[in-house]
């Protein structure tokens, strides 16, 4: 578990959402901090998406095919049944 919660795109997705939050304090909300923040939600759904895939890939189970870590589903189950 911990190698999903310290990857790169949820640690960078979660201090996204700190500034965004600091930044939030000192102004009122215009279009372009909705888009910050539709921005970051997009990060954040993107990082969870390739977690959920790594996770399937290296239990043996069918991922899609726009994944990240499409055709490298033998090697993660591989390396998972070493462990």
């Amino acid at each position: 578990m911990r190698k999903y919660l310290f990857g790169t795109g949820i640690i960078s997705a979660f201090t996204g959402g700190i500034t965004l939050l600091r930044g939030a304090r000192d102004q009122e909300f215009t279009w372009r901090e909705a888009l910050a923040w539709l921005s970051w939600g997009i990060t954040a759904a993107l990082a969870i998406g390739s977690i959920i895939d790594t996770r399937r890939a290296s239990r043996g189970r069918l991922i899609a095919n726009d994944s990240p870590v499409h055709g490298d589903e033998q090697k993660l189950l591989k390396k998972r049944l070493r462990k």
